[in-house]
């Protein structure tokens, strides 16, 4: 096997897969076109229509390396070696044309043949009574009998919901070796660390399960896999961890030097610039595919990372907005192939400095304030920090409920998290009370909806102080209209501006719209 870049390993995956009569999809959006999900959380998501008979697709194999986001174990990033919030999800899917035998042979082709992974030390577990994908990989791949483990449906059966498409599932297991594992006598495959770790997952859905809990074969038999491409380099460049091969080290290496930390010297350094390192590739992505900060829904979890990578900068001694400083390493290792990320640098930096400068306006204030609190705790042998304080951290300070709770974690305090939501819903009713905030509230539907249609206005008050541009839309009492007359009120969308918005506490820029016949 030989040392290979992840860029390397990303280009031979697909190309394997066009060899194959593949149809190479560029990644899609981290925004999915599906009601259910906040972000693109696999490679199969966009392609999710296809799998539930609602769309014919236009070709019947395609490969993809998705880029995709995942935040439901935050908490973990940075601890563990291979958990992120962005990573790129390696696939190859078919749509009623080739199957298990295919599947499983082209995987082990791929693997074996074109990135080198040694055949001893390749396991495979499937469903326990698939006894197709067995034979697979008993008589054609050759894999021998105390190599291929069988498990149940916990661990080897796919379902997308409580009824439609299902199916077994064969897993791809490589052996790192006796120095990554736990060291108990019982250490196999399906253990939880990292000697027998799982680098492909290949679903078969072959299953229509009915409400009454049976499963009906479907008409057109399909193939959906998996495979982490930070995962996947770690075993190919022969290091411990995701964070330390050629995708993270760059942004490890800044983060020492920034800082003065020596990687693997401490483990709260470690995890600190690990984070950091994680949590910048996710913003400037996320930002790259639209989303902006906000108090809700993705932009709530896209402002929890910039704040987050923040706070633990802060950790490290770094008092002053940093972040913006790793943009041109993230680039550097992903502009090839996500052009995105050059389209959008001027977007992605005005929104990372807007909000990191302001959360780093309250962070010290609303430190201070956690950090009395809790030395006030310990000294009354208490264990509990109000859902008060919680709710003034995150009210008045800006510290989502998650962050309050890592710092008192961090210190063996708990947090009233009951008292918290008791606050929140008297804000609430304190908001619905308000004519204004509903004023408001419905104003914000206009802006997204029209945000959703044309695109982001593009600030350029840096460098011009005037410009020629477009008008995109215009509001009147927070409907979009079509016309406004002399002596009307109303609000103009444009193209591009020089004025800077008001947003982050600044005041906005006030000036004038200038057209032949108007002013």
């Amino acid at each position: 096997m030989h040392w290979r870049t992840g860029k390397e390993i990303r280009s031979l995956f697909i190309d394997f897969w066009i060899s194959k009569g593949s149809k190479h999809c560029p990644s899609f959006s981290l925004i999915p076109n599906d009601p259910t999900l906040l972000f693109t959380i696999a490679g199969m998501v966009p392609f999710k229509p296809y799998y539930l008979g609602i769309e014919q697709p236009d070709f019947t194999r395609a490969v993809t390396s998705q880029k995709c986001v995942r935040t439901n174990d935050i908490e973990n990033v940075g601890r563990t070696a291979r958990h992120h919030t962005f990573f790129e999800m390696l696939g190859n899917f078919s749509w009623g044309d080739y199957f298990k035998r295919e599947a499983i042979t082209w995987a082990w082709e791929f693997l074996t043949d074109v990135i080198g992974l040694e055949p001893e030390r390749l396991y495979a577990t499937i469903y326990k009574d698939d006894e197709e994908a067995y034979s697979v990989w008993r008589n054609e791949v050759g894999l021998p009998n105390e190599r291929i483990y069988r498990f149940d449906k916990d661990e080897n059966f796919w379902f997308m919901g409580n009824v439609g498409p299902c199916g077994p599932c064969s897993e791809i297991i490589y052996d790192q070796g006796p120095d990554f594992s736990c060291g108990k006598p019982t250490c196999a495959v399906g253990c939880s660390c990292d000697r027998y770790l799982e680098i492909w997952n290949l679903v078969f859905t072959q299953f229509d399960l009915q409400e009454d809990g049976s499963l009906k074969p479907l008409p057109k038999k399909n193939i959906d896999t998996g495979m982490g491409l930070e995962r996947l380099t770690s075993v190919v460049q022969r290091v411990r961890t995701d964070f330390e091969t050629d995708l993270f080290k760059p942004l490890i290496d800044h983060a020492c030097s920034m800082t003065g930390v020596t990687y693997g010297a401490s483990r709260s350094d470690d995890l600190a610039v690990r984070v950091i390192a994680d949590h910048v590739r996710s913003v400037a992505f996320m930002i790259a595919d639209g989303i902006l900060p906000s108090n809700e829904g993705r932009g709530y979890v896209l402002r929890r990372l910039i704040r987050r990578a923040a706070r633990y900068g802060k950790l490290l001694g770094l008092d002053r907005p940093f972040l913006l400083d790793f943009l041109p390493d993230v680039l550097q290792l992903m502009a090839d192939p996500y052009r995105e990320l050059v389209d959008n640098r001027p977007m992605i930096e005005q929104i990372v400095a807007m909000e990191e400068k302001r959360f780093g306006k309250t962070l010290q204030q609303g430190t201070e304030l956690i950090d009395q609190e809790i030395s006030s705790l310990k000294g009354q042998r208490g264990h509990e920090l109000s859902g008060a304080v919680a709710f003034e951290l995150y009210d008045t300070y800006g510290f989502p409920l998650e962050l309050t709770k890592e710092i008192c974690a961090e210190n063996d305090v708990d947090i009233d998290e009951k008292g918290f939501q008791e606050e929140m819903e008297k804000q609430r009713e304190r908001a619905r009370a308000s004519s204004k905030q509903i004023s408001s509230e419905m104003k914000g539907d206009v802006y997204s909806l029209i945000a959703a249609d044309i695109g982001l206005t593009a600030f350029e008050g840096y460098t011009l102080s005037e410009q020629e541009t477009e008008v995109q839309a215009l509001i009147k009492d927070g409907q979009q209209i079509h016309t406004l007359s002399a002596g009307e009120r109303g609000e103009v969308v444009l193209k591009a501006t020089p004025f800077y918005a008001e947003r982050g506490g600044q005041i906005g820029d006030q000036g004038f719209l200038i057209a032949p016949g108007m002013k």
